[in-house]
Protein backbone atom coordinates (compact mmCIF):
# COMPACT_ATOMS: atom_id res chain seq x y z
CA UNK A 1 0.00 0.00 0.00
CA UNK A 2 1.48 3.46 -1.17
CA UNK A 3 2.17 6.09 1.63
CA UNK A 4 -0.94 8.24 -0.24
CA UNK A 5 -2.95 5.48 0.04
CA UNK A 6 -2.27 4.33 3.94
CA UNK A 7 -2.49 7.71 5.02
CA UNK A 8 -6.04 8.42 3.65
CA UNK A 9 -7.14 5.14 5.61
CA UNK A 10 -5.87 5.91 8.64
CA UNK A 11 -6.30 10.34 8.71
CA UNK A 12 -9.58 10.52 6.11
CA UNK A 13 -12.16 8.76 8.69
CA UNK A 14 -10.75 10.59 12.04
CA UNK A 15 -11.02 14.35 10.13
CA UNK A 16 -14.29 13.75 9.54
CA UNK A 17 -14.83 12.68 13.49
CA UNK A 18 -12.90 15.36 14.06
CA UNK A 19 -14.83 17.57 12.10
CA UNK A 20 -18.45 16.70 13.10
CA UNK A 21 -17.01 17.40 16.72
CA UNK A 22 -15.39 20.57 15.85
CA UNK A 23 -18.68 21.92 14.40
CA UNK A 24 -20.60 21.31 17.78
CA UNK A 25 -18.03 21.89 20.71
CA UNK A 26 -14.98 22.73 19.12
CA UNK A 27 -11.96 20.00 20.32
CA UNK A 28 -11.55 18.64 16.67
CA UNK A 29 -7.77 19.10 16.63
CA UNK A 30 -7.81 16.74 19.62
CA UNK A 31 -8.61 13.78 16.86
CA UNK A 32 -7.41 14.83 13.91
CA UNK A 33 -3.58 15.87 14.84
CA UNK A 34 -2.91 12.39 16.66
CA UNK A 35 -4.34 11.05 12.69
CA UNK A 36 -1.47 12.91 11.17
CA UNK A 37 0.87 11.23 13.86
CA UNK A 38 -0.17 7.93 13.03
CA UNK A 39 0.19 8.25 9.73
CA UNK A 40 3.78 9.27 10.10
CA UNK A 41 4.00 12.69 9.18
CA UNK A 42 6.83 15.07 11.52
CA UNK A 43 5.12 17.28 14.16
CA UNK A 44 5.53 20.51 12.50
CA UNK A 45 4.24 19.06 8.94
CA UNK A 46 1.58 17.47 11.31
CA UNK A 47 0.46 20.42 12.87
CA UNK A 48 0.30 22.62 9.60
CA UNK A 49 -0.93 20.07 7.91
CA UNK A 50 -4.21 19.63 10.08
CA UNK A 51 -4.68 23.50 10.50
CA UNK A 52 -5.21 23.75 6.79
CA UNK A 53 -7.62 21.06 6.74
CA UNK A 54 -9.25 21.99 9.15
CA UNK A 55 -9.67 25.59 8.64
CA UNK A 56 -11.79 24.86 5.70
CA UNK A 57 -13.39 22.64 7.42
CA UNK A 58 -14.34 25.64 10.27
CA UNK A 59 -15.18 27.67 6.95
CA UNK A 60 -17.89 25.05 6.07
CA UNK A 61 -19.96 25.10 9.91
CA UNK A 62 -19.31 28.87 9.91
CA UNK A 63 -20.98 29.38 6.99
CA UNK A 64 -23.62 27.06 7.91
CA UNK A 65 -24.15 28.51 11.10
CA UNK A 66 -24.31 32.53 9.61
CA UNK A 67 -27.14 30.75 6.94
CA UNK A 68 -29.55 29.66 9.54
CA UNK A 69 -28.64 32.25 11.73
CA UNK A 70 -27.22 30.96 14.82
CA UNK A 71 -24.65 33.37 15.66
CA UNK A 72 -24.68 37.06 16.47
CA UNK A 73 -22.35 38.78 13.73
CA UNK A 74 -21.12 41.43 15.33
CA UNK A 75 -19.78 40.25 18.16
CA UNK A 76 -18.53 37.22 15.90
CA UNK A 77 -16.39 39.89 14.24
CA UNK A 78 -15.19 41.66 17.03
CA UNK A 79 -13.95 38.71 18.26
CA UNK A 80 -12.61 37.80 15.48
CA UNK A 81 -10.03 40.59 15.05
CA UNK A 82 -8.90 40.47 18.78
CA UNK A 83 -8.26 36.35 18.38
CA UNK A 84 -6.25 36.98 14.81
CA UNK A 85 -4.24 38.95 17.06
CA UNK A 86 -4.17 36.73 20.29
CA UNK A 87 -2.69 33.87 18.30
CA UNK A 88 -0.11 35.87 16.67
CA UNK A 89 0.98 36.84 20.54
CA UNK A 90 0.39 33.39 21.47
CA UNK A 91 2.80 31.90 19.03
CA UNK A 92 5.05 34.05 20.22
CA UNK A 93 4.63 33.08 24.14
CA UNK A 94 5.18 29.45 23.50
CA UNK A 95 8.27 30.11 23.11
CA UNK A 96 8.59 31.39 26.54
CA UNK A 97 6.49 29.45 28.49
CA UNK A 98 7.64 26.14 29.72
CA UNK A 99 5.56 23.24 28.87
CA UNK A 100 5.74 22.37 32.55
CA UNK A 101 3.83 25.59 33.45
CA UNK A 102 1.32 24.48 30.47
CA UNK A 103 0.44 21.18 31.44
CA UNK A 104 0.05 22.49 34.91
CA UNK A 105 -2.49 25.52 34.06
CA UNK A 106 -4.63 22.85 31.43
CA UNK A 107 -4.63 20.20 34.55
CA UNK A 108 -6.43 22.77 37.04
CA UNK A 109 -8.67 24.84 34.60
CA UNK A 110 -10.31 21.55 32.94
CA UNK A 111 -11.69 19.99 36.34
CA UNK A 112 -12.92 23.38 37.55
CA UNK A 113 -14.73 24.10 33.94
CA UNK A 114 -16.40 20.05 34.02
CA UNK A 115 -17.62 20.81 37.40
CA UNK A 116 -19.01 24.28 36.57
CA UNK A 117 -21.20 22.70 33.86
CA UNK A 118 -22.52 20.27 36.34
CA UNK A 119 -23.44 22.18 38.81
CA UNK A 120 -25.00 24.96 36.86
CA UNK A 121 -27.79 22.68 35.37
CA UNK A 122 -29.04 25.92 33.25
CA UNK A 123 -25.60 26.35 31.58
CA UNK A 124 -26.18 27.72 27.94
CA UNK A 125 -29.45 26.98 27.71
CA UNK A 126 -31.97 28.97 26.14
CA UNK A 127 -33.77 30.05 29.12
CA UNK A 128 -30.48 31.31 30.76
CA UNK A 129 -30.52 35.33 31.84
CA UNK A 130 -27.78 37.38 29.83
CA UNK A 131 -25.00 39.14 31.97
CA UNK A 132 -26.03 42.30 31.98
CA UNK A 133 -23.25 44.21 33.15
CA UNK A 134 -21.24 42.53 30.23
CA UNK A 135 -23.90 43.06 27.77
CA UNK A 136 -22.66 47.31 28.24
CA UNK A 137 -19.64 46.97 27.11
CA UNK A 138 -20.45 43.97 24.43
CA UNK A 139 -17.89 44.84 21.95
CA UNK A 140 -14.78 45.21 24.03
CA UNK A 141 -16.18 42.08 25.96
CA UNK A 142 -16.25 40.60 22.49
CA UNK A 143 -12.58 41.26 21.33
CA UNK A 144 -11.31 40.27 24.80
CA UNK A 145 -12.82 36.95 25.03
CA UNK A 146 -11.01 36.88 21.14
CA UNK A 147 -7.74 37.92 22.14
CA UNK A 148 -7.68 36.14 24.94
CA UNK A 149 -8.34 32.85 23.73
CA UNK A 150 -6.94 33.52 20.33
CA UNK A 151 -3.75 33.88 22.73
CA UNK A 152 -4.35 30.15 24.17
CA UNK A 153 -4.94 28.68 20.30
CA UNK A 154 -1.31 30.32 19.43
CA UNK A 155 0.25 29.02 22.54
CA UNK A 156 -1.28 26.02 23.06
CA UNK A 157 -4.09 24.79 20.72
CA UNK A 158 -6.49 22.04 21.59
CA UNK A 159 -9.98 22.94 23.04
CA UNK A 160 -10.40 26.40 21.10
CA UNK A 161 -13.64 26.61 20.16
CA UNK A 162 -14.66 24.30 22.94
CA UNK A 163 -13.43 27.49 24.92
CA UNK A 164 -14.57 30.27 23.12
CA UNK A 165 -18.33 28.57 23.30
CA UNK A 166 -18.28 28.38 27.38
CA UNK A 167 -16.44 31.92 27.31
CA UNK A 168 -19.50 33.28 25.23
CA UNK A 169 -22.20 31.42 27.30
CA UNK A 170 -20.49 32.42 30.41
CA UNK A 171 -19.93 36.30 30.27
CA UNK A 172 -22.27 37.49 27.46
CA UNK A 173 -25.19 34.79 28.83
CA UNK A 174 -25.73 33.96 24.74
CA UNK A 175 -27.48 29.99 24.71
CA UNK A 176 -24.41 27.17 23.51
CA UNK A 177 -26.00 26.76 20.22
CA UNK A 178 -25.67 30.59 19.71
CA UNK A 179 -22.32 30.46 20.87
CA UNK A 180 -21.20 27.66 18.92
CA UNK A 181 -21.94 29.55 15.96
CA UNK A 182 -20.12 32.43 17.42
CA UNK A 183 -17.07 30.33 18.14
CA UNK A 184 -16.58 28.76 14.50
CA UNK A 185 -16.52 32.55 12.86
CA UNK A 186 -13.97 33.24 16.15
CA UNK A 187 -11.66 30.05 15.36
CA UNK A 188 -11.58 30.76 11.88
CA UNK A 189 -10.09 34.04 12.76
CA UNK A 190 -7.11 31.68 15.01
CA UNK A 191 -6.78 29.14 12.25
CA UNK A 192 -5.88 31.48 9.65
CA UNK A 193 -3.28 33.77 11.74
CA UNK A 194 -1.75 29.93 12.10
CA UNK A 195 -2.11 29.01 8.52
CA UNK A 196 -0.25 32.05 7.42
CA UNK A 197 2.82 31.26 9.62
CA UNK A 198 2.83 27.15 8.95
CA UNK A 199 2.85 27.93 4.97
CA UNK A 200 5.23 30.55 4.85
CA UNK A 201 7.50 28.16 6.78
CA UNK A 202 6.52 25.59 4.17
CA UNK A 203 4.89 23.27 7.07
CA UNK A 204 2.08 22.39 4.85
CA UNK A 205 1.63 19.36 2.78
CA UNK A 206 -1.22 20.62 0.21
CA UNK A 207 -1.31 17.13 -1.59
CA UNK A 208 -2.03 15.75 1.95
CA UNK A 209 -4.37 18.16 3.23
CA UNK A 210 -6.28 17.66 0.03
CA UNK A 211 -8.08 14.59 0.82
CA UNK A 212 -8.32 15.75 4.24
CA UNK A 213 -9.95 19.00 3.95
CA UNK A 214 -13.10 17.37 2.31
CA UNK A 215 -13.61 14.89 4.94
CA UNK A 216 -12.84 18.06 7.53
CA UNK A 217 -16.11 20.03 5.37
CA UNK A 218 -17.99 16.84 5.27
CA UNK A 219 -17.71 16.05 9.08
CA UNK A 220 -17.92 20.02 10.10
CA UNK A 221 -21.21 20.17 7.89
CA UNK A 222 -23.17 16.99 9.53
CA UNK A 223 -22.51 18.92 12.86
CA UNK A 224 -23.33 21.83 11.97
CA UNK A 225 -26.47 20.28 11.18
CA UNK A 226 -26.91 17.76 14.08
CA UNK A 227 -25.96 21.08 16.43
CA UNK A 228 -28.50 23.27 15.02
CA UNK A 229 -31.28 20.64 14.94
CA UNK A 230 -30.79 19.15 18.44
CA UNK A 231 -30.13 23.23 19.96
CA UNK A 232 -27.96 23.80 23.12
CA UNK A 233 -28.15 19.88 24.33
CA UNK A 234 -26.25 18.37 21.67
CA UNK A 235 -23.47 21.01 22.62
CA UNK A 236 -23.60 20.77 26.30
CA UNK A 237 -22.83 16.98 25.69
CA UNK A 238 -20.23 16.99 23.45
CA UNK A 239 -18.54 19.89 25.57
CA UNK A 240 -18.23 17.09 28.24
CA UNK A 241 -16.61 14.75 25.69
CA UNK A 242 -14.12 17.49 24.63
CA UNK A 243 -13.08 18.33 28.51
CA UNK A 244 -12.16 14.52 28.64
CA UNK A 245 -10.26 14.05 25.80
CA UNK A 246 -8.41 17.56 26.87
CA UNK A 247 -7.79 16.54 30.11
CA UNK A 248 -6.32 12.87 29.26
CA UNK A 249 -3.82 14.54 26.62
Amino acid sequence: MSEFYRMCLIVCPLVFTAGFVDAIAGGGGLISLPAYYLAGLPAHIAAGTSKMAMSIGTLTAAGGYIKARKLDMKVSLIAAAGSFLGSCAGSSLAIIISDSMLKAIMLTVLPIVAVFIVVRKDFGSEKAQPNQKALKHTGVTAFMIGLAIGCYDGLIGPGTGTFLILAFTAVLGFDLLKSSGCAKVVNLASNIASVIIFVLNGKVLFARAAPATVCAMAGNFAGMKLAIRGGSKYVRYTIFVVIGLLFVK
